[in-house]
């Protein structure tokens, strides 16, 4: 039986129909692995929207530059994934963090609900899910293999600090947290049903004065006596999470539980502000203050509102301490993709791949080895490629 299964998955893997049709056609194989004409014209397509979306004015020349390269990236990813294999890296725990991390923002209920969402947008859920596996697969084998073997000295750190302290001049700046009390709506035009024992004697019709309940004037006033109450309400809500918050509460687990406002699931985070680009009696307050202060309660359209300065960036250049953090990653970036390089070069030298002729591998190494094809493989070929297997990564 493992037998014929071995058969019908060799026989289901042909690019070709017993009638000679072509299904598939392999552009390049990476050891056991394939890399199909569908799949580099998918890359290639990909890439064309993406830098349509990044420079459309320069689309078509960044395009030509990094055409080149599509292939190279195909054969660095089957790599990689191989390698994660060979490592034990499945990446299944981090794949249903990040899948329950995208329901949580998209404000789904059940796992169920996101993939009807990928599916309505005529995307295949599985195929969705294997590509975000591959990356985190990826991403894991380039962090331990590559990355951890990155040093990085405080003279490297300041030295870089120093060659680019231009670039890193920028304006005033605040970095925002909200929590809102929204006023609660009434039922919109909600009938008013008459008591069940009301007799039959008290008719409004025969009274004027009793049918003063429909009369527009009188409704309008019940409307905004209760926009009113609500409006009451919600102040007084506002003002008591103030009051826990100064008395020790955590501003962002109050704007989890509490906040109307859309950003109520990141803690109330809303992000950076320059001057100039608030209502300009929020940004009177809010620039005015330091990290970590809070406004009073805010009137504003939406309800009342709560700010926090998380973050306040003068104008100018910043001191090293305050964007080390971003000179470290930029410092790991930059070193990054040689060693990267260099790691893909002896993955390609110690696997067997094999190229369609008038396809071109832009990684390619000199010293890598193209499988020669023959009836039977001779003894010493068989060694060479056992000892190959067993190389390791260096």
């Amino acid at each position: 039986m493992k037998k014929l299964v071995l058969i019908l998955i060799g026989i289901a893997s042909l690019p070709v129909f017993a009638a000679g049709q072509v299904v598939e056609e392999i552009v390049t194989r990476v050891n056991s692995q394939i890399i199909t004409l569908s799949e580099y014209q998918r890359s290639k397509d990909q890439l064309r929207d993406d830098v349509k979306q990044q420079d459309p004015a320069n689309a078509d020349k960044l395009y030509a530059e990094r055409e080149k390269d599509v292939l190279r990236d195909l054969i660095d990813q089957q790599l990689l994934l191989a390698k994660g294999k060979d490592l034990d890296i499945t990446g299944d725990t981090e794949l249903i963090k990040q899948l329950d991390q995208m329901r949580k923002d998209m404000k789904l209920d059940t796992m169920e609900e996101l993939e009807k969402a990928a599916t309505a947008q005529g995307i295949s859920y599985e195929d969705f899910k294997q590509n975000m596996r591959n990356r985190i697969i990826t991403q894991k084998v380039i962090g331990g293999e590559v990355g951890q073997h990155l040093s990085i000295t405080k003279e490297e750190v300041q030295q870089f600090y120093n060659e680019h302290k231009n670039e890193m001049e920028q304006p005033e700046s605040i970095k925002l947290s909200e929590i809102l009390v929204a006023p609660k709506k009434a039922a919109a035009d909600k009938p008013t049903a008459a008591p069940a024992a009301a007799p039959a004697a008290q008719d409004s019709s025969a009274d004027p004065a009793a049918a003063g309940g429909d009369n527009p004037k009188n409704q309008e006033a019940a409307k905004q006596a209760e926009e009113a109450a609500a409006l009451a309400a919600a102040e007084t809500k506002a003002n008591d999470l103030l009051k826990q918050i100064r008395a020790g509460a955590s501003f962002e687990d109050t704007a989890k539980k509490n906040s109307d406002g859309p950003s109520a699931s990141q803690g109330g985070d809303l992000g950076v502000f320059k001057r100039g680009t608030l209502a300009k009696e929020l940004e009177d307050k809010t620039f005015a203050m330091k990290a970590g202060e809070m406004t009073d309660v805010i009137r504003t359209k939406q309800g009342y509102v709560i700010l926090k300065v998380v973050g306040h960036q003068m104008a100018g250049i910043p001191p090293l301490k305050e964007v080390e953090p971003r000179v470290q990653d930029a410092l790991y970036m930059q070193r990054l993709q040689p060693a990267l390089r260099a790691y893909l070069t002896k993955l390609r030298e110690q696997a067997y791949i094999d190229y369609k002729e008038g396809f071109v591998d832009s990684g390619a190494s000199p010293n890598q080895t193209k499988p020669i094809e023959t009836a039977s493989a001779k003894p010493a070929d068989t060694k060479k490629l056992k000892k190959k297997k067993k190389l390791g990564i260096i």
